[in-house]
């Protein structure tokens, strides 16, 4: 089943959550020059104009990106304020929020000569988006299972290896998928950076995920998780996101952490974020 376009969703608090790790791990990485590879196992579109029928259906965008866009002058946070600067050359004037930009877009914005970025996309649709994209002349788009292509890919060229994995979960399949790829993956690169996404639902799916890896034998996995609301709330849909990450750069959690006290104020009363170890060292 392929049915799921996240331009319904772009610019959501999911999005906000996701893509601030994504862009704190990596202004770590640019700190040396060894070069990276990135892969993207579930790249999308790479940027979504947020004026597009998909988006303007739910706009998710006024729960996420929008309240940080009006607050970007009086944000405080060091990391904040640049992932507001970067996603300002993005839009058309420094006064209007016209576009939200997908991870592809992250990644590629803040490519050197000596990295390469791996993009997978499996939806059709979504894949001939991401080919309409204009991106660096090293990354290269793959049509096809970001999964599969990640361990298909190992090890890599470069000394360092970055890794985000974002799937739809449309399937609870996926939780268990996800886990094995990368436990399969950490065997080949076991130093590597590797960020998970995962959506916090009634159902509770994700608890597979992260009971699943906690388990395998992998080690150094921080968690964080940024809730709109909290789990026994009856409305229905996705309340809360959460990442996962192998090897976080030194600091990273309190990076984050310092983001999120800005954040939340202004994502809603009952927003809250919390940090913790899954396995330590």
């Amino acid at each position: 089943m392929l049915s799921y376009q996240h331009a319904y969703h772009a610019g959501n608090f999911a999005d906000v959550h996701k893509h601030l790790t994504l862009f704190a791990v990596v202004d770590y990485l640019l700190r040396k020059k060894s070069p990276v590879t990135y892969i993207d196992t579930h790249a999308g579109r790479g940027v979504y104009p947020l004026a597009a029928k998909e988006s303007q259906r739910l706009q998710e965008h006024r729960e996420g990106v929008e309240p940080l866009w009006h607050a970007k002058r009086t944000l405080n946070t060091p990391l904040l304020r640049q992932w507001c600067d970067a996603l300002a050359s993005l839009q058309p004037s420094p006064a209007l929020l016209t576009h939200y930009p997908g991870s592809p877009w992250w990644l590629h914005q803040r490519l050197r000569e000596q990295d390469a970025l791996q993009l997978f996309e499996l939806h059709p649709g979504e894949h001939r988006y991401l080919e309409d994209q204009v991106l660096s002349a090293s990354a290269t788009r793959t049509y096809g299972d970001g999964l599969a292509g990640l361990t298909q890919r190992l090890p890599v060229a470069t000394p360092r290896l970055c890794v985000l994995i974002d799937p739809s979960y449309e399937r609870k399949e996926e939780y268990h998928e996800v886990k094995d790829a990368v436990a399969q993956a950490m065997k080949k690169a076991r130093h590597a950076i590797v960020m998970i996404w995962y959506p916090l639902l009634p159902a509770g799916h994700h608890h597979t995920l992260i009971e699943g890896l906690a388990a395998s034998g992998i080690r150094n996995i921080w968690r964080s998780e940024l809730c709109l609301r909290s789990p026994g709330d009856q409305r229905h849909g996705m309340y809360g996101s959460g990442m996962l990450v192998i090897n976080p750069p030194w600091g990273l959690d309190e990076r984050l952490a310092a983001a999120m006290r800005e954040v939340v104020p202004l994502l809603g009363a009952a927003t809250h974020y919390h940090g913790e170890w899954l396995v330590g060292e």
